[in-house]
């Protein structure tokens, strides 16, 4: 099986069950080396007048210098049957090990971004805006006190990064 290529506008999907339940991985890099990690945040709209992909990335992950070395990221979403790959590249570092690999994921390019084979959608999104959140632009206490404060993630803030979708690929 192979991809086809799908306007943005075309998409029906209930984008909080797909990104919070179902997950995705976010991932950057070129043939030489990448990396990816699974996200359950994230959001879909509009920006900058263009179809939009947001996602957040903790200061501490790998994927996270390879997101900022390069102008493309994808998300990549999945049917049944990949859950223990998406907990696998969730739960283990790329700086240690070969997660794609253990997680028996097939790594192929789309332009300037890396993606999946065994996804069934793809957004392959161009940077567009990096933005660091700091524990000072919180306006919600509850959100630093509940993600921030604590454990392992104490003062591990995220950056929000969004991407303009250059293609959405789906699986034929």
């Amino acid at each position: 099986m192979s991809f086809h290529e799908v306007p943005a506008e075309s998409l029906s999907f209930n984008p909080f069950e797909k990104i919070s339940k179902e997950w995705m991985l976010v991932t950057a890099g070129t043939p030489a080396a990448a990396n990816t990690m699974t996200a359950s945040w994230g959001a879909l709209g509009v920006w900058w007048g263009k179809p939009a992909a947001t996602c957040y990335i903790r200061e501490t992950r790998y994927t996270k210098e390879f997101v900022d070395a390069n102008d493309c990221f994808t998300l990549s979403f999945f049917g049944d049957g990949c859950r223990d790959a998406l907990k696998l590249c969730g739960s283990v570092s790329g700086r240690d090990r070969d997660k794609i690999a253990e997680a028996g994921l097939t790594l192929a390019f789309e332009g300037c971004a890396p993606y999946f084979e065994e996804a069934q959608m793809v957004f392959v999104c161009r940077k567009a805006l990096a933005l660091p959140m700091p524990k000072e632009s919180f306006v919600d206490a509850d959100a630093y006190e509940n993600w921030y404060s604590k454990g392992a993630y104490a003062d591990n803030f995220h950056t929000m990064y969004i991407g303009t979708i250059e293609k959405v690929l789906v699986r034929d």
